[in-house]
């Protein structure tokens, strides 16, 4: 696996995050690797964080890479974080609404779901990215089992509970990503604390693919 995938397998999630933060955040995490970032839309005045990262990675040059939002509830805010630079659309659930908005737009859509019935939902309404949240609850043998059910080329991504530790455990049963938030960063931690988070995690990714 190539370096530049194995940043596109890790979305960091800045739940919290203040449009003073964000800058400075988002340079580390794109410094470190990271070329996927979730700001939720419960965060403190979230589309002028969108705004301000999308501006950050496009002034990092590179790649391009999936600045947007979590906690997308409707298709107007899918709008709005499209209208703010975003191409991420992370939901809590399984919304057709959403997804076909998101996907009209040509917005990368992780809807998050917890079964083999909401996963197949997703996946008719046309989503190819899938959160499994929280993955904790399911653990690697119980994601297994559910992605043998599902069609080829689905790739989950595993939120909540999983930390760098547990990585290879659920490479080795077929999660293709991680979303990472407390474990990753939380409101008022220095940008210099969450870009050295950032790269813990990111060669922990590495080394399971044998990047690194």
């Amino acid at each position: 696996m190539s370096e530049r995938d194995s940043n596109r397998r890790l979305v960091a999630i800045l739940r919290g995050i203040t449009p003073a933060e964000t800058e400075a955040v988002v340079e580390g995490l794109i410094e470190a690797g990271f070329d996927a970032i979730e700001i939720p839309l419960n965060s403190p005045t979230p589309f002028e964080s969108i705004r301000l990262a999308a501006a950050v990675a496009a002034r990092q040059g590179g790649p391009a890479r999936l600045i947007g939002a979590g906690t997308v509830l409707s298709p107007d805010d899918v709008d709005r974080v499209r209208d703010n630079g975003g191409n991420l659309i992370v939901a809590p659930n399984v919304d057709r609404a959403v997804i076909s908005r998101a996907l009209d737009l040509g917005l990368t859509m992780m809807p998050g779901v917890m079964t083999p019935t909401e996963a197949l939902a997703a996946i008719d309404a046309g989503a190819r990215d899938l959160k499994i949240f929280p993955a904790s609850l399911l653990g690697p043998a119980g994601i297994a089992a559910m992605l043998a059910v599902l069609p080829d080329g689905i790739r989950l991504y595993a939120v909540g509970g999983v930390g760098a530790d547990d990585f290879a455990a659920y490479a080795d049963a077929g999660v293709h990503g991680f979303s990472l938030g407390s474990s990753l960063f939380k409101p008022g931690h220095e940008p210099a604390d969450v870009a050295a988070n950032a790269v813990i995690c990111m060669k922990a990714m590495r080394r399971i693919h044998g990047g690194g």
